[in-house]
């Protein structure tokens, strides 16, 4: 049954509470004078961490089969690696003389 292996409400909160201190980190982070990269990196892990969190427990990808997990992981992956490679031949059209 679903409801014997889920949490219950105090566990979400508390969840909610650990994504609350990782939005303060961030915070606290842009204020601190650091070097560009070492600022880029921390932040852009905090929000793998924050979306990780989100997508096991909020969207309950937790508590679902891995054969889900593992059938939308690789397609989002791949349809944003696609997006990746045509974005950039969106803007060199926009700027042919062809598409004015």
């Amino acid at each position: 049954m679903a409801s014997d292996h889920e949490p219950g409400f105090k566990f979400y909160i508390g969840i909610w509470i650990v994504m609350i201190c990782i939005a303060g980190l961030e915070v606290i982070v842009t204020y601190q004078h650091l070097p560009s990269r070492t600022f880029t990196a921390i932040l852009v892990i905090l929000a793998f961490i924050e979306g990780g969190i989100a997508l096991l427990y909020f969207m309950h990808m937790k508590y679902e089969s891995p054969n889900l997990f593992w059938t939308l992981i690789p397609i989002t992956v791949f349809v944003l690696f696609m997006l990746d490679h045509i974005w950039p031949d969106a803007y060199r059209l926009a700027r042919l003389s062809l598409f004015r």
